[in-house]
């Protein structure tokens, strides 16, 4: 499986083409499982463009790709850097109104097992997010079931990034949930390349990287899942 990374924490001034609005992710949205993404991953922002987990700010973004690509899954993260409480982050997602397919909670994260459990409460698929192998024993100690474990590899450096991959996923059970691998910035392509020899579930976007496999800019998300797919095809 290939998801779309949309937009992340992204501005603009980092990239003209990186969605904000819930109508430009939707549109990315559509233009990108039209190039064979699987699903969609995004940061809904408020007004100012802030990311934001307020009822109204999620149903407006998973509203948009729903009517605009209709049965396209799509997530949404519940990132501590949104709303640092932990408690304030349970009660948003008990409040919202519509509900995403998936929603990503960052294991090593304070209070992570209350939103992931909130998350299963509501009926929503939580995405167990991994970014160290200390982060593997706290995730298992979760009382909530997992659909998907994301395998996040932070580290910029590609020889550090594909280390911590290989010890995230060494650490993890035998038998446990689905597993996407992914890295980010310079380690983007490496990580991913990984991800397809093992043959594990992946995703790319603007969230991740700003480039192609070349070293070159990427004009949009729909450039970077194209060169995905060619590269996974090889």
């Amino acid at each position: 499986m290939l998801k779309a990374c949309l937009n992340g924490g992204r501005r603009r001034e980092e990239h003209p083409a990186v969605p904000l609005t819930a109508a430009e992710l939707a549109a990315d949205a559509v233009r990108c499982a039209t190039a064979g993404v699987a699903a969609v991953h995004v940061h809904p922002r408020d007004d100012s463009g802030v990311e934001s987990l307020d009822p109204v700010v999620i149903a407006a973004a998973v509203d948009a790709v729903r009517a605009a690509r209709p049965g396209l899954p799509v997530g949404v993260s519940t990132g501590a850097w949104i709303l640092p409480d932990p408690a304030e982050r349970v009660a948003a997602v008990r409040a919202w109104t519509v509900l995403p397919d998936f929603a990503s909670v960052n294991a090593h994260e304070p209070g992570a097992a209350a939103v992931a459990a909130a998350l299963h409460e509501r009926g929503v698929m939580v995405e167990a997010g991994l970014w160290t192998a200390a982060a593997v024993d706290a995730w298992r100690r979760w009382p909530t079931p997992t659909g998907r474990v994301l395998v996040e590899c932070m580290a910029e450096a590609v020889e550090m990034a594909l280390a911590d991959a290989a010890a995230i996923l060494a650490a993890l059970p035998d038998r446990g949930p689905p597993v996407l691998l992914h890295g980010e910035g310079p380690a983007t392509w490496p990580v991913f390349a990984e991800a397809v020899r093992r043959g594990l579930h992946t995703r790319i976007g603007l969230e991740d990287t700003l480039l192609l496999p070349d070293g070159t800019t990427t004009p949009d998300n729909v450039a970077l899942v194209t060169a995905a797919r060619a590269l996974a095809a090889r």
